[in-house]
């Protein structure tokens, strides 16, 4: 199944959360979209709001099916909770990485500079949006690249990094002092509902 790069507002108010980050899509009409307006809200299954719950995710990360699932029986070898560890691999991309860093304002964004070669990982080109960043590692800004609009425009209006990273603006680079805890992740999913959807 082929990443959606359908219109992302329309997404956004289906599954009633912000899938760019801005907020900006439910700020006009924060109900989904159709002819009947606010009032169309049905009920759902068990099923459709593990299912909504996974969409939501996938969306918001900018994920294809495969790449989702993989990285979710990932997280399933790994010690701990299964939900927050899938949370904490997607939290740890590349690309998400340099969206939360400030270097792009959306993670579709952050995936280009990534794909078209303008990232650093410690010192060297990492042109993969899916690299799992490890602690301590530092990304970066190639410097033919930090005159690019995208990044400086991104960097002006960014105003917040999360604690588990440490972020230089002057240098255009900063580093993944830690996993983040589940606390600092998206408050608005429910990963205990994609672990029941992956587990039926």
């Amino acid at each position: 199944m082929a990443r959606y790069r359908g219109p992302i507002w329309k997404k956004s108010r289906r599954l009633g959360i912000s899938l760019t980050g801005t907020g900006k899509e439910l700020d006009k009409r924060p109900y989904a979209p159709g002819q009947h307006g606010p009032n169309q809200r049905r009920k759902l299954s068990e099923y459709g709001l593990q299912l909504q719950e996974k969409q939501k995710l996938r969306y918001m990360y900018g994920l294809t099916e495969r790449q989702f699932r993989s990285l979710f029986e990932r997280a399933s070898k790994m010690k701990g909770v299964h939900g927050e560890n899938f949370m904490i691999l997607l939290e740890s991309r590349l690309d998400n990485v340099v969206y939360r860093l400030g270097l792009a304002r959306t993670r579709r964004q952050a995936r280009q500079l990534v794909n078209h070669g303008h990232i650093t990982v410690d010192g060297g080109r990492v042109d993969i949006p899916s690299y799992q960043v490890r602690p301590n590692q530092v990304i970066g800004v190639r410097e033919k690249s930090q005159n690019l609009d995208i990044v400086k425009e991104a960097v002006e209006v960014n105003s917040f990094v999360p604690e588990y990273l440490t972020f230089d603006e002057d240098k255009l680079e900063g580093t993944y002092s830690r996993f983040p805890e589940r606390a600092e992740l998206p408050a608005e999913i429910n990963e205990p509902l994609i672990v029941e959807y992956y587990s039926r």
